[in-house]
């Protein structure tokens, strides 16, 4: 039994247009979007695949999108990025061609800068170990490299010595 569209299939497919024209978007949130409209699963794929063709809807591009966005703005590291980009069901070449758009200099950038804010903001520990901890658990949240972390954590106390 079918269950009531609130959206014709016409008005799904400019609705889905408009959104992937405003903003890249991926099958799985678009997808998600379609269940809440109550569209049925054949033509969410239908839609689905009309989009891909049309070149709405395209992976590869989201995923180079979302790198950029959340190293850029949210100062995330690549394995934060990477469990997101896997949740929302993105190939992993998709997400590997993405991860490899970041720009080395301006991830280290803000590896430094997360490490050097939370330097300031663990001021008043006394006890070093358990500043160094929280500082290596921030980053780490962050989804920064371990080695990474340790080599920018070596730079900062350098600097503060």
């Amino acid at each position: 039994m079918k269950s009531e569209c609130t959206y014709s299939l016409l008005e799904a497919k400019a609705k889905l247009e408009a959104l992937c024209a405003y903003q890249e978007r991926c099958s799985f949130e678009l997808r998600r979007k379609m269940i809440s409209w109550k569209v049925d699963s054949e033509d969410q794929d239908r839609l689905l695949a009309d989009l891909i063709t049309n070149n709405f809807l395209n992976e590869q591009r989201f995923a180079e999108a979302f790198v950029s966005g959340k190293v850029r703005i949210k100062r995330w590291g690549r394995i934060k990025i990477k469990q997101e980009l896997k949740q929302r069901n993105i190939s992993d070449y998709s997400i590997r061609k993405g991860l490899e758009s970041i720009n080395i200099e301006e991830y280290w950038g803000n590896l430094v800068h997360l490490a050097e804010r939370k330097w300031l903001l663990t001021e008043r520990e006394t006890n070093e170990f358990k500043r160094k901890a929280k500082i290596i658990r921030f980053l780490n949240s962050k989804g920064y490299e371990s080695d990474l972390i340790r080599d920018a954590f070596e730079e900062l106390q350098k600097e503060s010595n």
